[in-house]
């Protein structure tokens, strides 16, 4: 049966992956998805770097530009953090990504690899749910010049160094003075990282539609700083008042070290990350799987 979608990209896990076992489990299943992909009618390639990590050769590869301007599909191979990676550098081309686990249930990564037949012969006939994700941008300046910049897709998280005490961070929401605060850190979710770090550090949970962000304060000195929701419209400023070894880090795949009066400002991204799903797919249903709700309900 022909497929809606006709150049199709694969994409594995960047980093090498050095347990012989994993490796080869890795290839197998890109392997066995590239030749499902190739019976129905699609023009499949790698990303190069998926290719040579996984040393894949009998299929055409590509680099990501390449991929967001060839491609009109991308299917991500591994968890939610394979998926972040590919999420943020895939936006700026609006190609729509579908993910599929070889592990647990991900959140953003929610077709198993053992069903991924049967929910992708639906949806590359069209028949999908689409849901587009809004990212952070967040740049770091230092005596009025950018010396990091980077995406986010999850959260931007400002860190006490390890073995340092707390830091004292100022904070601005739209350029207007919103606290002080002492605490071991300061996360600054979007509402898919809401059910990441934020989450298990007390914020709430926001539905992926909702235009807002989450600034969850980590284990802070005066127990009234909670986790409050800011419209994505506006800039937070968070300023590096004290604090030995602090960092900034961005979906914990990047980092960049802080000094004192360090300024890290986090503002809405320009482009959205398009997410496809099966039909049928519903974010509570992803939560009710994920956390584990309903569990001896009559």
């Amino acid at each position: 049966m022909k497929s809606n979608f006709h150049h199709v990209a694969l994409f594995g896990k960047y980093q090498a992956t050095h347990a012989a076992g994993k490796s080869e489990s890795a290839r197998a299943a890109l392997e066995d998805i590239a030749e499902f992909l190739a019976r129905r009618g699609c023009e499949v390639v790698l990303e190069a770097e998926t290719a040579a990590n996984t040393g894949l050769g009998q299929y055409p590869t590509l680099t990501v530009p390449k991929i967001g301007a060839q491609c009109d599909l991308g299917l991500v191979v591994g968890g939610d953090g394979t998926m972040l990676g590919i999420g943020r550098q895939m936006a700026r081309y609006g190609t729509p990504l579908i993910g599929i686990n070889q592990g647990r249930l991900g959140f953003i990564t929610d077709i198993p690899f053992g069903g991924y037949q049967t929910a992708l012969t639906s949806m590359l006939q069209g028949e999908y749910e689409e849901d587009q994700r809004a990212m952070l941008h967040a740049r770091v300046l230092r005596d009025g010049s950018v010396v990091f910049e980077a995406l986010a897709l999850n959260d931007v998280v400002v860190n006490r160094g390890a073995t340092s005490g707390m830091v004292e961070l100022r904070v601005e929401v739209g350029g207007r003075f919103l606290a002080t605060q002492r605490a071991d850190g300061l996360i600054v979710a979007s509402p898919t990282g809401s059910t990441a770090y934020a989450l298990s550090a007390g914020g709430p949970m926001l539905h992926p539609a909702i235009p807002g962000w989450v600034l969850v304060p980590i284990a802070p000195h005066t127990l009234s700083n909670r986790p409050i929701v800011l419209p994505d419209d506006e800039e937070i400023a968070i300023e590096l008042v004290s604090g030995r070894d602090a960092s900034a880090n961005f979906d914990m795949q990047s980092l960049a070290s802080l000094l004192h009066g360090d300024r890290i400002l986090v503002r809405r991204a320009q482009y959205r990350v398009r997410f496809l799903h099966p039909l049928g797919w519903n974010y509570f249903a992803t939560l009710r799987k994920k956390l584990h709700w309903n569990e001896g309900a009559s």
